[in-house]
């Protein structure tokens, strides 16, 4: 079984909208997590006091980025690409949803190079899955054209 050595290989983007009753929770068991060795907020402009506590927060592998207007999660990762130091990259929802202390599971998959991506699901337990298996590309491609043929997009 490979092994992620501590502090080397991750890090773990944050964004942030209006989070302000989780976040601070949210980061301190992130950064409680050997694993990572660079942990990025972005601030989406929050406008619930999330920035003050943001502000708050110190730790030396903690960045965090603030925008000037809202402008979505797709936005904030484009903003925090370009600060990414790290081989492996999670990202971590500022809600209780996903543990920080599953990201040795999350990454084990790909340092073993049985996967390129991996995602977590708050729904789905148990072990690894693929993603599309045939039937169920099968039936994504039927349910698109059926709904297409309805909605003429």
């Amino acid at each position: 079984m490979a092994t992620i050595p501590s502090t080397q290989n991750l890090c773990v983007f944050v964004p942030v909208f209006n989070e302000m009753n989780t976040v601070e929770q949210c980061l301190k068991a992130v950064l409680g997590n050997d694993l990572a060795k660079q942990v990025i907020v972005v601030d989406d402009f929050s406008t619930d006091g999330t920035r003050d506590i943001l502000g708050e927060l110190k730790d030396p592998r903690l960045l965090t980025l603030f925008h000037d207007k809202n402008m979505s999660k797709g936005s904030a990762l484009r903003s925090v690409l370009p600060h990414v130091d790290a081989e492996h990259f999670i990202i971590q929802d500022a809600d209780p949803g996903y543990d920080p202390r599953e990201y040795f599971k999350l990454l084990t998959p790909i340092v073993e190079g049985r996967a390129d991506v991996v995602y977590g699901s708050r729904f789905v337990g148990g072990g690894d899955r693929r993603v599309l298996r045939f039937w169920h590309s099968m039936g994504n491609k039927i349910l698109t054209f059926v709904s297409n043929c309805f909605t003429n997009p």
